[in-house]
């Protein structure tokens, strides 16, 4: 009997530290992208069997993101120290409305917003495209999901602010609207209204949606990875909740949400909802998954976002009568 409780014994140490060896290497890929020139990471589902043993075992390298083009509109790129340097991209309008600050997801980089900066440029605002930190031309090569990027997004809402625009609107895709979330949840900031993407509920919930994504165990991968990704990052990651953001969110509020995200539930979108305490709307697009609204839906997006806008306007100046 000894002999058997001792190999049992064994047995789940070992297992225990390789689980926790393959951890570190996923939180750690998941956090840092790499400096050299690789290939675009394939499509989960298009992964062949022994390319899913591979990242379930040792997690995925992704590239650096980097800006792939530039506005056609004359810009000018301007350099912020937040708790890095980040470089951002400032376009204006002659007769603007207001200054919209653009935010991508994970993964992403500025010039992956251009084409919805193009919209809100023809709704007459000024854009400001932010790279948060470890992205495009910023600096380092970490990425936190969300949690060190909220810094970027008060600084860039600083810089904003500081040079007279007091119309500014923040919008934000996945992880660029959980940064805008724990922003507005940390820091006195008070933006006119927020639109925001498909935020994940929970830190926990997003990382199971990544596992979920190449065919790994969830359980118990995707806790250990939390724990590790956040501990090797300096935060305690289990507390990187927008859900719980929500609450504390008072400025006008557009979410939107693609019926066919298999990163994002409806229920997590609920959730958020359900916390939001201020003027708020839900917008779902029927068709469209974790991708960019704009390929299936670009006339009904613009709509949505224009008359969010053009109401959030309305309200601001029958609030100053």
């Amino acid at each position: 009997m000894k002999k058997i409780a001792r190999a049992f014994f064994i047995v789940f140490i070992v297992f225990f530290i390789f689980t926790n060896i393959v951890a570190i290497f996923h939180s750690y890929k998941f956090t840092h992208f790499s400096s050299e020139k690789l290939a675009k990471p394939k499509k989960p589902e298009d992964l062949t069997k022994a390319e899913k043993l591979k990242i379930m075992l040792l997690g995925i390298r992704i590239p650096k993101p980097s800006n792939d083009k530039k506005p056609h509109q004359k810009f000018k790129t301007i350099v912020l120290q937040s708790n890095k340097k980040i470089e951002c991209w400032s376009i204006r309008n002659e007769e603007s409305k207001g200054t919209v600050i653009l935010f991508h997801g994970y993964g992403g980089k500025k010039s992956s917003m251009i084409d919805k900066a193009d919209v809100f440029l023809d709704l007459g605002y000024n854009v400001f495209m932010v790279d948060f930190i470890g992205s495009g031309g910023s600096e380092g090569l970490q990425t936190t999901i969300g949690y060190k990027e909220a810094e970027n997004v008060k600084s860039a809402y600083d810089y904003i602010k500081e040079n007279g625009e007091r119309n500014i609107f923040l919008f934000g895709t996945s992880m660029g609207a959980a940064a805008i979330m724990k922003a507005l949840a940390d820091y006195p900031l008070e933006p006119k209204g927020i639109i925001i993407e498909c935020p994940f509920r929970t830190m926990y919930e997003a990382t199971k949606a990544r596992f979920k994504a190449v065919g790994a165990p969830v359980f118990p991968m995707a806790g250990l990875v939390v724990f590790w990704g956040g501990l090797t990052n300096g935060f305690w990651a289990f507390d990187h909740n927008p859900v719980e953001y929500a609450r504390k969110i008072k400025c006008n509020t557009l979410l939107l949400y693609g019926e066919q995200d298999k990163r994002v539930s409806r229920e997590e979108i609920n959730a958020i909802y359900s916390n939001l305490h201020c003027s708020k709307e839900l917008k779902t697009y029927p068709l469209a998954g974790h991708v960019n609204y704009l390929l299936k839906y670009k006339t009904e997006w613009t709509q949505d976002i224009g008359t969010f806008l053009d109401q959030t306007n309305i309200s601001i100046f029958s609030n100053h009568q």
